[in-house]
């Protein structure tokens, strides 16, 4: 796993991102810590280079080419919202909320459920694929667009 440098993170609070969770995962003492750790740990299995961020006063947030999901909190639920999850696939239905929506996908997971470990590592995988492939296509149009300019005489 790569750390990030966030200097805008580091800036405000002293500490790094994965610092900033770790903190976050420690003060929730309860399931709700225990499932944000455990995805955090699933995440990390699944993308052993990901990047942690802290984000949007204080959202996890794991990225590999751009952003693959944010781990928020709630009461009665931890929230894994994809980024990008409409444009994947998902044959073991774990998107369970932000359905509605064109382009991200979330899995609410409430207290006491059991999340499929597997699943969840292809999707993270799905997910960095995907950001992998827009990257891609990225660089490739810039190379055409600066090789195809014409010069002037």
């Amino acid at each position: 796993m790569k750390n990030s440098n966030s200097a805008a993170t580091k800036a405000k609070t002293g500490a790094s991102p994965s610092q900033l969770i770790d903190k976050r995962i420690k003060e929730l003492d309860d399931w709700r810590g225990e499932t944000l750790a455990r995805v955090r740990r699933l995440i990390k299995e699944a993308c052993p280079d990901v990047l942690e961020e802290w984000k949007w006063r204080g959202v996890p947030v794991w990225e590999h080419a751009g952003i693959i999901c944010t781990g928020e909190t709630y009461k009665a639920a931890v929230k894994l919202t994809f980024a990008s999850g409409a444009a994947l696939a998902d044959p073991a239905r774990l998107f369970n909320s932000s359905l509605e929506g064109n382009v991200r996908r979330a899995i609410d997971i409430h207290e006491g459920e059991k999340v499929d470990e597997g699943a969840l590592k292809n999707l993270v995988r799905a997910a960095v694929n995907h950001n992998e492939s827009k990257k891609k296509k990225k660089t490739s149009a810039s190379v055409q667009t600066k090789g195809s300019k014409s010069k002037k005489t």
